[in-house]
């Protein structure tokens, strides 16, 4: 027979949590005003074709590797074979 079982408490965060949450939205603000200052900061700068060429394969090529590592994480977890 199973047991009734009582219906769970939504987990709360503890002081440390919260602490690091605030750190963690800090950093972020902080990043996000430097990036809008370097950008504004370089308005007058041309970059060539061969620029953009590049900067779009690197994007391209971060992004499948990521997504080529995350399919074999997946993939190993499903067959165990990460023990």
């Amino acid at each position: 027979m199973e047991t009734p079982q009582e219906p769970k408490e939504p987990n709360k965060l503890s002081a440390a949590g919260w602490i690091t949450l605030a750190v963690l939205l800090g950093f972020l603000a902080v990043s996000l005003w430097y990036a809008v200052k370097v950008w504004n900061a370089m308005a007058g700068v041309r970059m060539s074709g061969f620029g953009w060429t590049f900067l779009v394969l690197g994007v391209v090529v971060t992004i499948a590797l990521g997504a080529g590592l995350m399919a074999l994480v997946f993939y190993s977890a499903r067959h165990d074979m990460d023990r």
